[in-house]
């Protein structure tokens, strides 16, 4: 691909508080946005498991003020068997969806990539805008999900057909509440195609001068291949969460069988196929898992290479790995399907794939701890945070071996094993990866420090608290404790209250360190330290530019690269260890 030549700015800078601060097309502001709607969706979803862990440990129990939430969901304050399922529904909705996609893609992908490839905005800025306040829509049409009469769906996250298909008749919340959460996943889907579709065009198209693919960073390519993969992956939910509204509003039967009686009422449909819904979710819902990690991967390496001082054994390996994992994400969906009735030779092909899948995401570990080794790391809040993803990514991952066999499988799919599972490789570990990213880019960001003190302190809280929530439910998984069970009631169940217990203290615990981490955010936004334009030593080209950055990024001029990303430990004209790629010096390895 060619250099782009066009470095001219769409727009002009703004010139009223609504089009700087709301409908801003600068790609900065706009990654903002992102940042703050995934912050409240994240304490919204913690919020909705707190509720879920307190009435695990006394289902009979009152919650004070819940019936304000729901007075049917919760008559008294004592949540109901169906009310449980709703929040389940939810937390998992907000927290893959809002959270685990808007953080380390859309809000940090918005506002770093221009500025690492040396652009002075995204490609279409208009569609930038667009896209987030679809996906802010979004949001609203899942959180009014409370406040219908019903309630939300019971449906779970991945809203299998055909109970989130028939409408009310198969339940609490599976009216109003259910079409809302399809209307609002359909209308993510709007946005998220938007943003890729930019994401793409300005990586291919606005590059620097020197600024080859060679030479961008590893998170640049990151959010490039996260782009690529969400492309197709949303270009099939978009059309699946339209055919499911059709079969609730329209009386379709894309996902609903014949003869099928729900609340002894014969369903008018035939023809339909409830596996045709989870073929298409999963094969958007296992793309999804590397939509969130990825990035995160790619902010980790940066910060890692970065505190080392010295580059990894093959930035280029890491990259290929990256676009291998992408690749064969879409080979792997079946096995979410091991479950569900599948011709055993179609398991096996599926095994094979989920396994190969493991080699380039266990290259890519072997070359951060590879490269860690010997390495002079500077400590600092973001590269603790940096090896915890690490941590969590390899703990994680290695339950993710047990699950790729269907033999196995079939037991432990549907009890907490799953649960612990992709908790821990998708949604801790991409957290991680926000929180090392928030800590290392926010004096770029903000033009002001976050606290180290505080930062410490909260990495530490956050990931002793992540394991002692998320590794007995292994645990759980193994000694048969179901998933999605309100109760336990069985007698095989009773002996493992106590480790619900537990997880559910350490949950708590752990969700109040997070007040730590907001505190931090929001104090050290007004009071924090000046930040110095490049605090960290970085070479990228976002610390080439002042803290933060002018509405055009680089102040009017154009910048010319002259390096590759990381000219660390080496002897370049300046006597300093590292060369920034925008510096025309000649270096020699030290």
């Amino acid at each position: 691909m060619a250099e782009a030549s066009a470095h001219v700015v769409q727009h002009g800078p703004p010139t009223t508080f609504l089009r700087k601060y709301v409908f801003s097309v600068d790609h900065k502001v706009i990654g903002k946005q992102y940042y703050g709607l995934a912050l409240v969706a994240v304490f919204v979803g913690m919020f909705l498991s707190w509720l879920m862990r307190l009435h695990l440990i006394n289902p009979n129990g009152k919650i004070w003020g819940l019936h304000y939430l729901s007075a049917v969901g919760a008559p008294g304050d004592v949540m109901t068997p169906e009310y449980y399922l709703s929040l389940l529904t939810m937390h998992g909705t907000l927290m893959v969806f809002f959270v685990l996609t808007n953080a380390p893609f859309a809000a940090f992908g918005n506002y770093f990539l221009p500025i690492q490839i040396g652009a002075e905005d995204m490609a279409f800025p208009r569609f930038n805008m667009m896209s987030f306040w679809t996906t802010f829509l979004a949001f609203c049409f899942l959180i009014s999900a409370f406040f219908v009469p019903d309630g939300p769906p019971i449906s779970g996250w991945t809203a299998y057909a055909p109970l989130s298909a028939v409408g009310s008749d198969a339940g609490p919340g599976l009216g109003m509440g259910q079409t809302l959460w399809g209307l609002s996943i359909f209308t993510f889907c709007i946005g998220s195609l938007l943003g890729a579709l930019n994401f793409i065009a300005t990586t291919l198209d606005l590059r620097a001068k020197g600024m080859t693919l060679s030479r961008m960073p590893i998170p640049s390519w990151a959010w490039f291949i996260t782009s690529c993969i969400a492309l197709l992956a949303f270009a099939v939910l978009l059309p699946a969460c339209l055919l499911l509204i059709l079969d609730r509003v329209a009386g379709t039967s894309f996902f609903i069988p014949a003869g099928l009686v729900i609340s002894d009422k014969l369903q008018p449909h035939a023809g339909g196929s409830p596996l045709l819904w989870q073929h298409l979710f999963w094969f958007f819902g296992h793309p999804e898992v590397y939509i969130a990690i990825l990035p995160s991967m790619g902010i980790v390496s940066h910060i890692l290479i970065n505190s080392m001082r010295k580059p990894l054994l093959s930035h280029k390996v890491v990259i290929n790995c990256m676009i291998a994992i992408g690749f064969l994400s879409y080979m792997v969906w079946g096995h979410h399907m091991f479950v569900s009735g599948m011709n055993p030779y179609s398991s096996l092909e599926f095994t094979f794939p989920t396994l190969v899948i493991t080699i380039p995401a266990t290259i890519l570990t072997l070359i951060w701890l590879a490269s860690l080794y010997g390495a002079k790391l500077r400590i600092t809040t973001a590269s603790l945070f940096a090896l915890g993803f690490i941590s969590m990514f390899v703990s994680g991952g290695v339950s993710g071996l047990f699950l790729a066999q269907p033999s196995i499988d079939i037991y432990l799919h549907a009890t907490y094993f799953v649960v612990g599972h992709f908790h821990m490789v998708m949604g801790v570990a991409s957290l991680f990866g926000v929180f090392a990213g928030t800590y290392f880019w926010f004096p770029k960001m903000t033009g002001h420090m976050m606290s180290e003190t505080l930062g410490k302190i909260h990495f530490w809280i956050t990931f002793v608290g992540a394991y002692c929530i998320f590794m007995p439910f292994h645990y759980l998984g193994l000694a048969g404790n179901v998933r999605r069970y309100s109760a336990f009631t069985d007698d095989f169940l009773l002996p493992l209250i106590p480790v619900h217990k537990f997880i559910t203290y350490a949950a708590i615990l752990t969700g109040l360190g997070q007040m730590i981490f907001l505190y931090n955010l929001i104090s050290s936004r007004f009071k924090g330290a000046p930040a110095p334009e490049n605090p960290w030593d970085c070479t990228s080209l976002e610390w080439s530019v002042p803290s933060p950055p002018p509405w055009d990024n680089f102040g009017g001029k154009h910048p010319v690269v002259y390096h590759d990303p990381y000219q660390y430990n080496v002897k370049g004209e300046s006597g300093r260890d590292f060369v920034m790629q925008t510096s025309s010096e000649r270096v020699a390895e030290a």
